[in-house]
């Protein structure tokens, strides 16, 4: 179905290939190059960009998401994309989406009915909050816009204004931080985490690479579900969820299909037997590509031990024996979760970005 945007733009459908193994489709690699050039454009770096044969996989949905994606079109050309991801958990009652239009299409109105469209889709399915992730530049902000939560605050630029302008409204500030590896970082990590292995009497670190290994699934998949009722959301009201050992075998599976290598490094409470914190770092492409360090959590009933130091610490250590070649690691945290911002900045991370979390309420 082609839907007419103003300007003479289009609003079709992207279709995948009908085959899980297929290889990525001339108008999915032309999506894709969209794609990256609007991240570029919109925050000046390239450290979210994705090749076709990684962004294809990320497209599909599985048991966990409802995965819709749209492209606008304008004078024969990919000129945006559109993508909707709604979340299973909890009724399905939460989606994540955005607009991501190139700059020179800006001010035409074709952002607006591409959100309106976007938000009647959503709602027809059964969705009642539309939340997204917006990275801020000072370049033509008008002012500055705080936090809700008190912590932080983000350029009133184009994007936030653009959001505003259509209901939603901005709930929490996320700070994007870097660590760059020098000659001195190796020997700083092997210091903090000696002190936290001292602090942690009664625990031991263990470690995989995905795939999960099984005697590590269930630990795995709990420690998981918790990072979606123990970290600050602020009011975003992201939806419980529920994970077990066959929701971890699919986040491996999707993790491999983009060929993705993820390390998680855990602390062990070595009486019980209890996973009770957890790092993950991950790259994807060349082995001197960026690391990202994802999902970073230690269970409320273990905290007090340093156990976060420990697992970031001991998972750092390990992953440059790995990846050598990987010079920067990127992390993002909200601005109020402090606990994880102090042990980023010991460690070395420096802050490159912050991007506003927005959430609209579909009536």
């Amino acid at each position: 179905m082609t839907i007419s945007l103003p300007a003479g733009a289009t609003l079709h459908p992207l279709e995948l290939p009908a085959r899980t193994d297929a290889g990525p489709s001339p108008l999915i690699r032309e999506y894709a190059a969209v794609r990256n050039a609007v991240i570029l454009e919109e925050t000046g770096r390239d450290d979210d960009a994705q090749t076709p044969e990684e962004l294809l996989p990320m497209l599909r949905g599985d048991a966990d998401t409802t995965r819709r994606q749209w492209y606008i079109e304008i004078d024969g050309a990919v000129a945006g994309c559109v993508p909707l991801t709604i979340l299973n958990d909890d009724g399905a009652a939460t989606a994540m989406g955005t607009i991501a239009l190139l700059k020179k299409h800006w001010g035409q109105g074709i952002g607006t009915a591409a959100l309106r469209f976007v938000v009647h889709h959503a709602r027809d399915a059964g969705v009642n909050k539309l939340l997204c992730w917006n990275e801020h530049r000072t370049d033509d902000a008008d002012g500055t816009l705080a936090s809700p939560t008190g912590f932080g605050s983000v350029p009133n630029d184009h994007s936030a204004r653009f959001l505003q302008r259509h209901g939603f409204r901005l709930e929490q500030v996320e700070r994007a931080s870097e660590l760059v590896w020098d000659d001195a970082t190796g020997t700083h990590l092997e210091q903090l985490r000696d002190a936290a292995r001292a602090h942690a009497e009664g625990y031991r670190v263990v470690q995989w690479t995905l795939p999960t290994p099984e005697q590590h699934l269930e630990g795995y998949a709990w420690m998981k579900s918790r990072m979606s009722t123990d970290v600050p959301d602020a009011e975003l009201g992201m939806p419980t969820e529920v994970w077990d050992a066959d929701r971890v075998r699919r986040h491996d599976a999707r993790y491999a299909a983009r060929g993705s290598r993820v390390q998680v490094t855990a602390a062990e409470h070595i009486a019980t037997g209890e996973l009770c914190a957890f790092n993950e770092l991950a790259i994807v492409g060349a082995d001197d590509a960026k690391t990202d360090q994802e999902d970073t959590l230690v269970l409320s009933q273990h905290r007090g031990h340093r156990l976060g130091m420990l697992v970031k610490t001991a998972g750092l250590l390990s992953w440059r024996e790995r990846y050598p070649r990987s010079s920067r690691v990127v992390t993002y945290n909200a601005e109020e979760n402090r606990p994880m911002l102090d042990i980023n900045e010991a460690i070395g991370f420096t802050p490159v970005a912050y991007e506003g979390a927005w959430r609209k309420d579909l009536s």
